[in-house]
């Protein structure tokens, strides 16, 4: 059964409110509310994430259960979630398998 964070991800999926991947959130320059960034991630990517983090004053989560089987893209390792109301339930609803990263403003 899928926690509340998958059903908002999906929720974000279907109304086409996520940008997967680096190269697409680069691209943004406005509207991200929610950084998720894959535990199995490298280094680099990681950083990455926590540059995106920083630029849209948003927070950011870490997914536990890997970011690619939430998101059902293979290989996805960094997401952005453009809808602020679900990102906000997204980061009310954290379970064991996401952990919130330090800082990032609501």
């Amino acid at each position: 059964m899928a926690g509340k964070v998958e059903t908002y991800v999906g929720f974000c999926l279907r109304a086409r409110k996520i940008s997967l991947g680096a190269g697409t959130i680069d691209f943004l320059k406005k509207g991200v509310y929610l950084i998720m960034v894959c535990s199995t991630a490298s280094d680099n990517a990681k950083k990455t994430a926590l540059k995106f983090k920083n630029r849209f004053s948003c927070p950011m989560i870490e997914c536990k259960t890997g970011l690619e089987n939430v998101v059902h893209k293979q290989g996805c390792k960094i997401a952005a979630i453009r809808d602020e109301n679900l990102a906000r339930a997204i980061c009310d609803n954290l379970d064991g398998d996401y952990v919130l990263c330090d800082g990032g403003n609501k």
